[in-house]
């Protein structure tokens, strides 16, 4: 029996009905189109339910339809399948596998696109049940108010340093014309969108350096490996990757294929704060743990669209230290993994953390 088949639909239908009425905001006059594969059946499912109860029309699809994995761009029959449907909302649920990245950079501006009132889109790349059923089903009002007050803090940072016991030593340094883009997991406004699960704020930084120790990797790496066994380290100069070290020498090859692997590759793209405060520990799926309070850290493509970076890359994986003490222009907001007490108070003065 296979990890998917110890859940049933019943599981997955809190966590959808979140997606749908409070993330997405899905409203009845709406239409709703969830991309999944055959993997993420169960949930592709538990979302249409969810949608069919509001929404005017939803259509579901999946990847194995348009053509034999991977899908490196966009399928003709895909892109006038969008045209025609013109959803407000869309879900891509499927997982993730070597050279999709290209494809899904294709799909994403093409469902945003698709309405002439505009649309909205909940990314859940490698979706699992149990991801449904922890951080599908947290307070996304609490993770909404941490975000905007950690955000507040960081969009206005010079510099950021970030520590761990593991060895993490790292400095980045931030362009104040660039963008801090929050990711608060309520998207209501057309030509928004959102990793789901959500929580946690991002730019690109103008400059990087210094030793990342890492327990795990984004992109298809997170679904191959999991939690790692043994740490990844990167050591980083003038904002691109010099070396990689781990011990575990058929994931060092792997991650050294990757990341000089494509033009920029090599380069810090991402700098992240995470802020979903209501998840326990790590899980060993990306999509949700790097919303795990901490930073995370992505070489390859910036989301130039969203950050203001002006370079772009055909990869884009993401690396997460854990136990992370965050200082932010002199002031620590985090240590050792834990948020200061300002950040976690509420506006009415109640600790989140009760």
């Amino acid at each position: 029996m296979s990890s998917s088949e110890m859940y049933t639909l019943e599981d997955m239908r809190a966590g959808a009905e979140v997606a749908v009425n409070i993330c997405m905001g899905v409203q009845p006059d709406e239409r709703v189109l969830i991309l999944g594969d055959e993997s993420s059946a169960l949930i592709s499912k538990a979302l249409a339910d969810a949608a069919g109860a509001v929404a005017s029309a939803v259509e579901t699809c999946t990847l194995e339809q348009f053509g034999i994995r991977p899908i490196t761009s966009m399928p003709d029959e895909l892109q006038r399948r969008v045209e025609r449907f013109q959803p407000h909302v869309s879900f891509y649920t499927a997982s993730s596998k070597p050279g999709e990245l290209r494809f899904r950079m294709a799909y994403m501006p093409a469902v945003l696109g698709a309405n002439p009132d505009g649309a909205r889109h909940g990314h859940m790349i490698n979706i699992t049940p149990p991801l449904m059923m922890q951080g599908m089903r947290v307070d996304y009002q609490q993770i909404f108010d941490v975000t905007m007050r950690v955000h507040d803090i960081v969009r206005r940072a010079a510099e950021i340093r970030v520590t761990n016991p593991k060895g993490t030593d790292f400095t980045a340094t931030f362009n104040p014309d660039f963008n801090w883009i929050p990711c608060h997991g309520l998207y209501h406004e057309p030509g928004k969108w959102g990793n789901l699960p959500e929580g946690e704020t991002f730019t690109s930084p103008q400059d990087a350096n210094g030793l990342l120790v890492v327990d795990e990797l984004g992109d298809y790496f997170s679904e191959r490996y999991g939690i790692l066994s043994t740490p990844v380290t990167f050591e980083v100069e003038h904002g691109r990757v010099r070396a990689v070290r781990c011990e575990e020498r058929t994931l060092e090859e792997d991650v050294r294929s990757y990341i000089f692997g494509a033009e920029n590759a090599d380069r810090v793209g991402e700098f992240a704060v995470g802020t979903n405060i209501a998840l326990k520990g790590l899980v060993g799926n990306l999509l949700q743990d790097e919303k795990f309070p901490g930073v995370h850290v992505a070489f390859g493509d910036p989301y130039g669209s969203q950050t203001g970076a002006d370079w772009k890359s055909e990869h884009h994986v993401d690396v997460i230290p854990t136990q992370c003490t965050i200082v932010v222009d002199g002031e620590r907001i985090m240590t050792d993994g834990a948020f200061s007490a300002d950040i976690l108070r509420t506006a009415s003065g109640k600790d989140e953390a009760d």
